[in-house]
């Protein structure tokens, strides 16, 4: 009895940890709804919804939606402005926190990789709470 005790206990201490770290179908529909949204109102130049998935974090560090959209026009000419992308994998940062990763091609017609940063907010919606760009090396030399 003791045996299947520790057995179950052992269970319980490395299975919930796995299962909390899941991504369900709609998570994932949830953030492509989100990101894709929020592409399309920078597309726009629609400030208060682009502004509007922004996690609460964002909001503090550009608690102005025209600061933060100076900051996109700026900084992430690829999201403000993409010719296409795609949506990638979505899962799990090293830190822990959920990621979308989405294949852009920017205005300059170079591919970049946006890894999203996502956050599920106390109604249970989620918002962006960061972006990084990264352009793959070019392999073709």
């Amino acid at each position: 009895m003791r045996l299947i005790m520790c057995l179950l206990a052992a269970f319980l201490t490395f299975a919930l940890p796995l299962r909390a770290e899941s991504l369900s179908a709609q998570d994932e529909a949830d953030f492509r709804a989100v990101i894709s949204d929020q592409i399309t109102a920078f597309q726009a130049d629609d400030t208060a919804r682009a502004y509007s998935h922004a996690a609460p974090m964002i909001r503090q560090i550009f608690p102005d939606p025209e600061r933060f959209m100076g900051m996109v026009r700026q900084g992430y000419q690829p999201v403000y402005r993409p010719q296409s992308y795609s949506f990638g994998k979505a899962g799990f940062s090293a830190s822990g926190r959920p990621i979308q990763r989405v294949t852009i091609v920017g205005p300059d017609g170079l591919t970049y990789e946006a890894i999203y940063t996502m956050e599920r907010q106390p109604d249970g919606t989620w918002q962006i709470n960061g972006c990084a760009l990264v352009r793959p090396p070019d392999t073709s030399a």
